[in-house]
């Protein structure tokens, strides 16, 4: 294929510093439901068995807001592969009517999520409120349902509707078949700088956890000092989360997890913060850490609340980053069609060719 001209250079360009980190770890490293689903009669299934030889798989996690479910779509697609699993969001201010919508479009778009069953939409959602914790709830939630539902997967990552992927999902198992499966990929620091003031210190309420309606978080006015019982790390909000991590933070027989989980549900944009310190306060996660989020973004300097916007002249950078995923993008923004054609294969309204993934 074309593709596998360059393709394999560029996972080879982004995956090589990583891996080579990896190696070093490795010896201390000793329902079809495109439909809205429940998933409380399902058992919990804990790790299953895995080698790393055998070629990995993903759950995937896919959220987005009222009017998002397009976008979701299309990046399902873009994703999509028999191996891997989906666990669709659309947050509690888009109507039921959405969700029914987008299970029908996944029925209609991917036949073979319903032989595969490895696609479901959350029926019952939660809220999304900016800056505030019910975003963290939501993925812990999205976690817990994945650990639910069962299924062999090696890690979870985290997508927005406004995300798109570099590289094809084959590309991604053969990257990632080489990693210990404890890795986690979480872009941190324990450099917080400004942010101490202005992040750590302020106490702040998230209406959306008690409330229906969607409306903004408000600000307390004392502040609270910089904890002294674990040490503070931030970075992306955007991860790729080992099975094993996710299964500590869910499960949490050591009580960190849910000492801190305590702790950022008054903080201020908590899914920047709590893995990265739940990961790297714990002994048997310390060092597990692969210090990237694997995403192409564009900042300000110094850098905004969000990412630029990308657009076709951003391309050549994106192609040349190497990163197997970049955010973000406006809905039908004509670079991802540029995209879908070179570097997906993807035709428009199908899922990506390769082995196992047949075009539909």
């Amino acid at each position: 294929m074309a593709a596998e001209k360059w393709l394999f250079p560029v996972l080879s360009a982004v995956f090589l510093s990583t891996l080579l980190f990896l190696s070093a770890l490795s010896g201390f490293f000793a329902s079809t439901s495109s439909s809205a689903t429940s998933a409380s009669s399902k058992p919990l299934i804990i790790s299953p068995s895995t080698t790393s030889s055998s070629l990995p798989s993903f759950a995937y996690y896919i959220s987005g807001i009222r009017g998002d479910g397009p976008r979701i779509l299309r990046l399902l697609l873009a994703v999509y592969h028999p191996r891997n699993h989906y666990l669709l969001h659309l947050a509690s201010d888009a109507s039921d009517g959405e969700r029914s919508d987008l299970a029908r479009a996944v029925r209609s778009r991917i036949p073979s999520a319903r032989m595969f069953g490895n696609v479901d939409v959350l029926g019952k959602p939660d809220a999304a409120t900016f800056m505030g914790s019910s975003v963290l709830a939501s993925m812990l939630h999205a976690a817990a349902v994945m650990l639910r539902l069962g299924g062999r997967w090696d890690w979870f990552i985290t997508l927005s509707a406004a995300d798109y992927p570099l590289v094809s999902q084959d590309d991604m198992f053969h990257a990632f078949s080489s990693a210990p499966r404890e890795t986690n990929f979480i872009d941190h620091t324990s450099d917080i700088g400004w942010k101490d003031y202005h992040r750590v210190q302020p106490i702040v309420v998230d209406p959306g956890i008690y409330l229906a309606r969607r409306v903004q978080i408000f600000h307390a006015t004392e502040r609270r000092p910089t904890p002294e019982s674990f040490k503070f790390f931030t970075g992306s909000p955007w991860v790729i989360l080992s099975r094993p991590f996710v299964e500590f933070c869910i499960l949490g027989w050591d009580n960190l997890p849910r000492t801190l989980l305590l702790y950022f549900t008054n903080a201020l944009i908590p899914e920047e913060s709590y893995f990265h310190s739940v990961a790297c306060n714990s002994q048997g996660f310390q060092n597990t850490t692969v210090n990237s989020d694997l995403r192409y973004m564009v900042w300000d300097n110094p850098p905004g609340m969000e990412p630029h916007f990308l657009n076709v002249s951003d391309y050549d950078e994106m192609v040349q980053s190497s990163a197997p995923f970049a955010r973000q993008f406006h809905m039908d923004e004509p670079v991802l069609r540029k995209i879908d054609s070179e570097i997906l294969r993807r035709g428009y309204n199908h899922v990506a060719p390769g082995p196992g993934a047949p075009v539909v």
